[in-house]
C-alpha cells in the first residue's frame, strides 16, 4: 500500500519535531516545514522530509503544498502546529503585532486547510488536526491576543468538521496544558518586553514568572504527550473532536466550566500570582 503522507507545521522544535518523529514512526511519509530548515537538520537524518514554509506568505504555502502532490500524490493529514504566544495588556500591544499573531495562529493555518482541502476531499479521507491549547477555552491576563486566536481556531474547526464531515475528512482539536517547551520562555520575554514597565508591570511580572515556571519540569508535561496524542488521533477509526492533554489541561478547562466567571478569574490569579 502506498504510505500515507502527512504535513506537519511548526517542525523545527518542540510539539512539531516530536510529532513529525511520531509519525514517521508510524509509517507516513512526513514533511516536517518551518521557516528555517536550519533548525530541522535532525528531522532530516532521521529520515523526514523538510519543507521550508512561512505561514504568513502564499507563494510559500501553494508551493509547499504543490511541492508534496508532487512527490506522493496526496496529503492524509495536515498537523496546524505552527504558532506562537503574544502576551501584552490588549491596551499596550501594538495592533500591527496583534494582526500578525493572528496571521500566524489563524489565517496561517486556515489558508493551509483551504489548499489541501480539495485533495482530501478528491480522495474521500483525510485529518485536519488543529493544535489550539487550553488557552482555547480558559484565559489568563495579559494574553488576549493568544487566547483570542486560540477560540477562533477553536471555532473554525467546529465549523470546518461540520463542512466536511461529507466527505469524508475527520477535524480534530488539540488542546495542550503546560508542555516543557520553549514557547513559556519566549512568550514570557516577549510579555516583559510589551508590558514590564508601566500600569501593568506587576501583572506583566507575575504572569512572566509563571510562564517560565510552566516551561520548568515541576508545571509540565513532555511533548511526547501531544505527539502521542495526535497519534492516537489520526489513526482512530471515528476520532473525538477534541483532546485535552498535559499539564493542568483538563482540570482547568473542567473548572472554566463548572465555575462562574469571576470565580474562575480568582484561581487564575491564585495559580499565576497576578494582583487583583
Amino acid at each position: 500500500m502506498t504510505p500515507k503522507t502527512a504535513l506537519v507545521t511548526g517542525a523545527s522544535s518542540g510539539i512539531g519535531a516530536t510529532t513529525a518523529r511520531k509519525l514517521h514512526g508510524l509509517g507516513y511519509t512526513v514533511y516536517g516545514a518551518a521557516r528555517r530548515l536550519d533548525r530541522m537538520k535532525e528531522l532530516a537524518d532521521e529520515g523526514i522530509r523538510l519543507l521550508e514554509l512561512d505561514v504568513t506568505d502564499e507563494d510559500s504555502l501553494r508551493a509547499g503544498v504543490q511541492r508534496i502532490l508532487d512527490e506522493t500524490g496526496r496529503i492524509d493529514v495536515l498537523v496546524n502546529n505552527a504558532g506562537y504566544g503574544s502576551y501584552g495588556a490588549v491596551e499596550e500591544v501594538p495592533l500591527s503585532e496583534a494582526r500578525y499573531q493572528f496571521e500566524v495562529n489563524v489565517f496561517g493555518a486556515a489558508r493551509l486547510i483551504q489548499l489541501v482541502l480539495p485533495g482530501m476531499r478528491a480522495q474521500r479521507s483525510g485529518t485536519i488536526v488543529n493544535i489550539s491549547s487550553m488557552g482555547g477555552k480558559i484565559y489568563t491576563p495579559l494574553g488576549g491576543w493568544y487566547h483570542g486566536t486560540k477560540f477562533a481556531l477553536e471555532a473554525l474547526s467546529d465549523c470546518l468538521r461540520m463542512e466536511v464531515r461529507p466527505f469524508g475528512i475527520d477535524v480534530v482539536v488539540i488542546e495542550p496544558g503546560g508542555i516543557r517547551t520553549e514557547w513559556g520562555g519566549i512568550a514570557a520575554a516577549n510579555l516583559r518586553k510589551t508590558s514590564g514597565s508601566g500600569a501593568y508591570a506587576a501583572q506583566a511580572d507575575a504572569m512572566a514568572r509563571s510562564m517560565d515556571s510552566e516551561s520548568s519540569d515541576r508545571r509540565s508535561s513532555p511533548p511526547e504527550v501531544i505527539a502521542d496524542t495526535i497519534a492516537k488521533a489520526v489513526t482512530a477509526r471515528r476520532p473525538r473532536t477534541r483532546y485535552a492533554a498535559g499539564f493542568a489541561a483538563k482540570p482547568l478547562i473542567a473548572l472554566r466550566h463548572l465555575l462562574p466567571a469571576r470565580a474562575f478569574d480568582t484561581v487564575i490569579r491564585r495559580a499565576t500570582g497576578v494582583p487583583a
